[in-house]
């Protein structure tokens, strides 16, 4: 049975939300100018499960209106009373590069005590590429959770702010290979004397993941 418009709509409306599930993952399969205005009704279904495959989805439909897409991807982050589903706005926020959400995201950073959230506030951020994250990325490196360190590490590098240098450069040493090893792909961001002698450091670290990330970058 071929997949339309109208037999998505059908399990779109239907009571089954395996159905409903269904029909957002068949959204993929639509024309996209189709899919944005049929993906917007299961953004707020009452299952979170399909809330969050419609709002993981909208990182590339929102490219159809990217008006409409800040609206109702600000919504599900400021609003959604689910953890996974404001974690896919923000992933999604991210993706589109909606910098109008900044002041949105590092509000509700500074207020959640989820650490889903804050990570993938802090992994988008690289992606958004808005300078004023700065600040806030300097801050998440301070956290005690692991993984928003790591993102933090990550998108400094992204952002590319010359700043960032003194502060990532004490992580080349760090215990944890795999913070080491997101070091050295921050630090291929970087062209300076100080990046280039920290990878050289990091080409020869004990991992081997590690070393040839290193490598790679140096030989480039």
């Amino acid at each position: 049975m071929s997949i339309t418009p109208e037999s998505v709509q059908e399990l779109l409306s239907s009571d089954d939300f395996g159905q409903r599930l269904s029909a957002v993952n068949q959204l993929r399969q639509l024309d996209p100018k189709i899919a944005f205005e049929m993906i917007q009704s299961a953004i707020v279904d009452p299952s979170v499960r399909v809330r969050y495959a419609a709002v993981s989805q909208m990182s590339t439909l929102g490219q159809q209106n990217p008006t409409l897409a800040l609206e109702l991807l600000r919504r599900s982050l400021l609003e959604d009373p689910e953890t996974d589903v404001q974690a896919a706005a923000a992933d999604s926020l991210g993706a589109l590069k909606l910098t109008e959400a900044y002041e949105d995201m590092e509000r509700l950073y500074h207020q959640t005590s989820e650490w889903l959230v804050q990570f993938s506030i802090v992994a988008a951020l690289g992606e958004l590429g808005d300078p004023r994250a700065f600040s806030l990325l300097s801050t998440a490196l301070e956290s005690e959770n692991e993984l928003v360190k790591t993102a933090a590490i990550g998108s400094l590098g992204e952002l590319g702010d010359d700043r960032a240098l003194p502060l990532l450069l004490p992580f080349v040493s760090h215990q944890d290979w795999q913070i080491r090893h997101r070091v050295a792909q921050a630090l291929s961001h970087f062209d300076s004397s100080e990046s280039h002698a920290a990878l050289e450091q990091l080409a020869h670290d004990e991992m081997e993941p590690v070393a040839h990330e290193a490598k790679a970058y140096l030989n480039q």
